[in-house]
């Protein structure tokens, strides 16, 4: 406890002395809150962290936990007594963000707040839940901003998290922030069990329409058996239809390939392109939005703009990614516009520019194949969970025939995910 409170006198002090000279950070009371939405971090704050109280409590985040002026929340809390955060979990990409994709951080002292950051990144069932042990934490707190896609793992590390914190008898606190994509409904297919991976635990469709709250209450009674001590800080102002640049909250990259709102309306649909031997755009400043490869020319844009995809538009791109797939070579491609929201369907608009390339490019589009995985050897069939998407466009099937293959299980999802909806507005 000594501990505690000294780290916390010097991190106060100091922020007094710069106050003082014109240098400080004000109180989160003094600052500018946007007048229709709170977070649920916001929500917690604005209680003076009662929910916590007399506890040491654990946080889950990233850069995106962070407050509308933009202070991220653990170096507010750390810099107060109201709350007694102990620890910081770290996820893939790490807490401050400094890792690639499929990297993380390591253990280490946070330099701004003297906080130790566990890495969490792969880790799961008692290895996990031994490191909350370790920690000392009573309760485990998660606020990461989510891009609403199935195969986005953020959502699976709170699923592992909630899992662990039950084998560890500890409390589990979800701080909710919006599905960027909004919360209208669910698309694509529903994962299947024998394709469970970190990219996909569970049977949730391939865009959930679901907040990580909402999410949480799921995971919890429909896979977790109740057994997770939850607790959802709900947001206030939130309605399941409204679009992210609507809610007056900042956009802070989840991870380094997801820079915009618009990278995360497409992600859903157009990630599928990592199972494909196509360029998804890495290495790009429009990663998920320019997708192409050497072999493709203006034809595709082409045919793509002749479909009429509600919602979506093409425009003939040509790039040349840094890193990942084809770097350092010209690729001919497409970007895709999404020109109205509410009509657009990230999957089945992924799912038609799949069917399109293959038909135009037969002898060079290929599936991208993992040789690590002999039995699941196709990475496309992780994405979709199962192997209904790549059997179907492998057999000529178009865009409409590959979607119905997946409506009854969609259907039933969508029945599943009303049960744990929290917000108004959409369905």
């Amino acid at each position: 406890m000594g501990h505690f409170f000294s780290r916390r006198v010097l991190l106060s002090s100091a922020a007094v002395a710069m106050a003082g000279t014109g240098m400080g950070i004000p109180p989160l009371e003094d600052r500018p809150r946007h007048r229709n939405l709170e977070t649920g971090v916001q929500v917690l704050m604005a209680d003076d962290y009662e929910l916590v109280q007399g506890q040491k409590v654990g946080i889950v985040t990233n850069p995106t936990g962070i407050l509308p002026d933009r202070r991220h929340e653990v170096d507010v809390m750390a810099a107060t007594d109201k709350i007694d955060l102990v620890a910081v979990f770290g996820p893939e990409h790490g807490f401050r963000g400094t890792a690639q994709a499929g990297g993380s951080e390591g253990f280490y002292l946070d330099e701004q707040t003297g906080l130790p950051v566990y890495d969490t990144y792969l880790t799961s069932g008692q290895a996990l839940a031994d490191i909350f042990t370790r920690s000392g934490v009573d309760s485990i707190m998660f606020d990461i901003q989510d891009a609403g896609a199935r195969f986005y793992t953020y959502i699976w590390t709170m699923f592992d998290s909630m899992q662990a914190a039950a084998l560890a008898g500890k409390r589990f606190v979800v701080l909710d922030r919006p599905n960027p994509i909004t919360g209208r409904r669910a698309y694509g297919p529903v994962m299947t069990p024998q394709f469970s991976t970190f990219i996909g635990r569970e049977a949730i469709s391939q865009a959930h329409g679901l907040t990580v709250g909402e999410l949480a209450r799921l995971f919890n009674a429909e896979f977790l058996g109740g057994r997770v001590d939850l607790t959802v800080v709900e947001m206030r102002g939130w309605k399941r239809d409204q679009a992210y640049e609507d809610t007056g909250l900042p956009w802070v990259l989840p991870s380094p390939n997801m820079p915009t709102v618009d990278t995360a309306l497409v992600y859903s649909g157009t990630g599928m392109f990592e199972g494909t031997n196509l360029s998804e755009g890495r290495g790009t400043t429009r990663p998920f939005e320019l997708i192409g490869a050497p072999y493709v020319d203006h034809r595709w844009a082409n045919a793509l703009n002749e479909l009429g995809l509600p919602g979506a538009g093409f425009r003939l791109a040509y790039f040349t990614p840094t890193f990942s797939k084809h770097v350092n070579k010209l690729c001919g491609g497409v970007q895709l516009y999404v020109t109205d929201q509410k009509a657009f369907d990230p999957v089945k608009t992924g799912i038609a520019m799949i069917v399109t390339a293959k038909r135009l490019y037969p002898d060079d589009f290929a599936w991208r194949y993992d040789t690590s995985d002999p039995a699941r050897p196709y990475w496309i069939d992780k994405m979709t969970g199962s192997t209904q998407v790549r059997t179907d466009i492998d057999g000529g099937k178009g865009p409409d025939e590959v979607e119905s293959g997946w409506a009854d299980a969609l259907k039933e999802f969508a029945t599943t995910r009303q049960k744990y909806l929290i917000y108004r507005g959409g369905n």
